[in-house]
């Protein structure tokens, strides 16, 4: 029989005092998703790669006009901070040295899945909807491929659509700005 136990969810604030006082190790690859502590998977070299090459498409396609954040805190809320692969950032003067950037200096984030594709299409993606992030691409390495979400909303994106490689997307806040996906795709 199994019964439900109540859980003590965390706050950022005390994510941070944790980590502070040496409960969560220096380094140690976690983040807090709706006040719980979920440790991140390890970074094989076909994610790595992957996450190489758009930052690299993403950075000189962006220049100055955004902050390209790689493996970098995003706050969401009192009760979630993930850490995505990428995130276009809006720039700001302090280049974030102050805070984690919000939802609302949030232009485009990226996750990119080799074993946790579930967890970031079913999770991650409905937590960003919900915090209004305009725009959200889940690259999935085992399919060699990029879902696209658009049009965020309290029950998820409106708007989900999925490319391979040989095609060409433009991220909604730089259309200009052309991603080939064969450059990218594992």
């Amino acid at each position: 029989m199994s019964v439900p136990l109540p859980r003590r969810r965390f706050t950022v604030d005390e994510y941070y005092r944790m980590a502070e006082t040496g409960i969560l190790e220096h380094g140690e690859r976690v983040e807090l998703i709706e006040g719980e502590i979920i440790r991140m998977e390890a970074i094989g070299s076909r994610h790595a790669g992957c996450v190489n090459a758009l930052t690299r498409v993403l950075v000189r396609g962006v220049g100055d006009a955004a902050v390209v954040a790689v493996q970098n805190p995003v706050r969401l809320s009192d009760l979630t901070e993930p850490q995505p692969d990428l995130a276009v950032l809006r720039p700001r003067v302090d280049d974030y040295r102050e805070t984690h950037p919000g939802p609302g200096e949030v232009l485009l984030i990226v996750e990119v899945a080799d074993s946790t594709v579930g967890f970031d299409r079913g999770l991650k993606a409905p937590l960003y909807a919900v915090a209004g992030i305009p725009e959200y691409w889940l690259i999935d390495i085992p399919a060699a491929q990029l879902d696209v979400y658009r049009e965020p909303g309290p029950t998820g994106y409106g708007r989900v659509t999925r490319h391979r490689k040989g095609e060409v997307v433009e991220p909604l806040a730089f259309p200009e700005l052309r991603v080939e996906l064969s450059a990218v795709l594992p």
